[in-house]
């Protein structure tokens, strides 16, 4: 039996909230899309590539954004001593290794490098910095969280647009 992504619900934000519930309800959203778009998927569609010779997938935006949060929020924030995934020499393993085969782990993969993210940044005040070592500038949690944001938006016009080709769908 094919593997299918499972049905997200998405939380709206608080419109009035303070700064950090702002901040971490934006990019909750952002992330349940980057699911949303998934869901009901089987693996052979999520792996599916938009145009050749693009190697952009959904499956590839997921392995990415797994890598992407965690080495913005536990490597470099957390100071955590973890691999970095998908890592091979500057190529694009988290897009061009995105098979059919690995899709539910690597999907289950990011859902719990989410959940290791948010506890990562539990507690930590926002106007905490680490230095950022290949731009030898200190950077505060504020500045990640926009970044993810922005990084989020950015995919999720990849998103909207692949999840069109693999099956029409269109919407937020």
């Amino acid at each position: 039996m094919t593997w299918t992504a499972p049905d997200i619900n998405r939380v709206d934000e608080h419109f009035n909230a303070d700064e950090r519930t702002t901040l971490e309800e934006f990019l909750d959203w952002y992330r349940a899309t980057l699911l949303h778009k998934c869901a009901g998927l089987t693996s052979e569609q999520l792996a599916e590539r938009a145009v050749p010779p693009s190697n952009l997938s959904l499956l590839g935006l997921v392995r990415h954004m797994t890598g992407v949060e965690r080495s913005w929020f536990r490597i470099r924030f957390g100071g955590e001593e973890v691999p970095r995934l998908y890592d091979r020499d500057g190529q694009d393993p988290d897009f061009d290794d995105a098979t059919p085969t690995a899709a539910e782990a690597d999907y289950a993969a990011f859902v719990s490098e989410l959940e290791l993210c948010r506890a990562a940044t539990a507690g930590h005040d926002l106007d905490e910095t680490f230095l950022h070592t290949r731009v030898g500038k200190q950077i505060n949690l504020r500045w990640v969280y926009v970044h993810m944001i922005e990084e989020y938006a950015r995919h999720a016009g990849h998103a909207d647009l692949l999840r069109e080709r693999v099956d029409g769908s269109k919407g937020s």
